[in-house]
């Protein structure tokens, strides 16, 4: 793989990551111009799904005779119909990140308020803790899960 396939492929919805300067400010303007992209990027190929699979049933909606192909189209319209909404939920948190972006909370965790870091935003823009914070937070959710 060449170095320019490698730089493409570490894109996210066709964003280059981004690159610090030294002594670069912690969510200064730059970084939440960059993060804004990102995000409206991945909001924007969200809405592209959505619109697709609405057309996707419209053209794919038949009535058909035999109630095995009727169930099985069925089956695959609820699969979609989750899907969806799953990415309506994501729609809505980036929203929610986006407005934390201009009211210059984004960046920090919401639990202890240190920095998230950059490479971790990267990774899931929507991230709300730092690390240390998710890791206690995802014990916590299997403990409660298991009593």
């Amino acid at each position: 793989m060449s170095t320019v396939e490698k730089q493409k492929a570490q894109t996210m919805y066709g964003v280059e990551p981004y690159v610090e300067t030294k002594g670069e400010e912690y969510m200064g303007e730059p970084m939440k111009k960059h993060f804004t992209k990102l995000l409206n990027a991945w909001k924007g190929e969200l809405m592209v799904s959505v619109d697709r699979t609405v057309d996707h049933m419209k053209d794919e909606a038949a009535n058909f005779p035999d109630p095995a192909d009727r169930a099985s189209q069925e089956e695959e319209f609820a699969l979609e119909l989750r899907n969806r909404d799953r990415e309506r939920k994501l729609i809505k948190k980036i929203d929610k990140t986006l407005d934390k972006i201009k009211a210059d909370e984004y960046g920090w965790c919401d639990s202890c308020g240190i920095e998230i870091g950059l490479r971790r935003l990267e990774a899931r823009p929507t991230a709300d803790l730092c690390f240390d914070c998710k890791e206690i937070a995802e014990k916590k959710e299997k403990t409660v899960g298991k009593g």
